[in-house]
């Protein structure tokens, strides 16, 4: 972690207090300039980052544990897509007045506690003072084999199209702490506070090509969709949804679809591959088995997205998805 000559003794100590016992050997004690980390023998590293704006990608009043969890768990997903270990990261910390040493605390704690779940541990990054709203940038270092990345590109026409998990559950969370949707159960504003990544997902020599749902499966799909010049055919009736997403209703489920926020897998496996994920419907991680289903193919075609629904006929979408900008 960096820090300016201006604030130079207040800032250490904020770094040393709450980031130290975060830091691994990477970090020299996040005393100097950079981290060093060297990459297992034979590893390829995968970087990512991603960052989070008050108000914009968390409530203010959001439990502050699971917010420092969500923005680490948003970047694992990308590079549980990639089939890659993650390694370690850097924070990035943009802190208003309203953000209170007690509230530090327990973000820092919250991240303790998938640090020790992941296996993983902070490199390095910056903290600075901001007048606006807090935001955070997280960067992930993350290592595969070399050659063994799973990329966007990569599918072909007749290869079938998989998902982790379920579907929509975290945007209808974001419904209902907009007070747009009533949910009894708390899984819902779960989802949407801790999605849920895969890492440790086994896709080499099993897909294709993958990336994690984060826009909306919709617009995911249709980068896939663009990435490699296919048409994806979708099947709404093989969608998974969770228990909670069902008994929303079905006036819910064109959201679900577009949403965004799932973080679950998108996963292109050849034919020949199928036949092993038909038979068992799950694939196992280091954390767990991972419930998988097909839910539609690839074909020749214009490169876009066509949702059928039960009746066969194909879905309107006034939006696909999430957009950034």
């Amino acid at each position: 972690m960096s820090h300016h000559v201006t604030h130079c003794s207040k800032e250490f100590s904020f770094i040393q207090h709450y980031f130290s016992s975060l830091a691994g050997e990477a970090a020299l004690g996040l005393r100097d300039d950079a981290a060093i980390f060297t990459p297992p023998e034979g590893q390829e590293l995968v970087v990512t980052v991603d960052g989070m704006v008050e108000n914009v990608h968390f409530f203010s009043d959001d439990p502050p544990e699971t917010i420092g969890r969500k923005l680490l768990r948003c970047n694992l997903s990308d590079l549980a897509a990639m089939g890659s270990k993650p390694e370690g990261w850097l924070l990035t910390f943009a802190r208003p007045p309203h953000i209170t040493e007690a509230w530090v605390q327990r973000f820092t704690e919250g991240i303790a506690r998938d640090q020790e779940k992941f296996q993983i541990s902070l490199m390095g990054g910056d903290t600075l003072s901001t007048s606006g709203p807090l935001v955070l940038s997280l960067t992930l270092i993350g290592s595969v084999p070399r050659g063994q990345a799973i990329q966007r590109k990569g599918a072909r026409a007749g290869d079938g199209i998989w998902v982790t998990g379920t579907i929509g559950d975290a945007a209808l969370g974001l419904k209902v702490l907009r007070g747009e949707l009533e949910e009894t159960s708390g899984w819902l504003i779960d989802r949407y506070r801790m999605p849920c990544p895969r890492v440790g997902l086994p896709l080499f020599g099993l897909a294709s090509a993958a990336l994690d749902i984060s826009d909306g499966l919709v617009q995911d799909c249709g980068h896939l969709a663009h990435e490699n010049g296919l048409h994806a055919v979708l099947e709404a009736d093989r969608i998974p949804l969770s228990l909670p997403a069902k008994q929303a209703g079905a006036q819910w489920f064109k959201t679900c679809l577009t949403g965004g926020d799932d973080y679950e897998i998108l996963m292109v496996v050849p034919p020949q591959k199928e036949k092993v994920l038909e038979k068992s419907g799950f694939l196992q991680t280091p954390y767990g088995t991972v419930p998988v289903t097909r839910i539609g193919v690839f074909v020749e075609g214009a490169p876009a997205v066509t949702v059928y629904d039960t009746q066969g006929t194909p879905m309107v979408f006034t939006t696909t998805g999430w957009s950034h900008i």
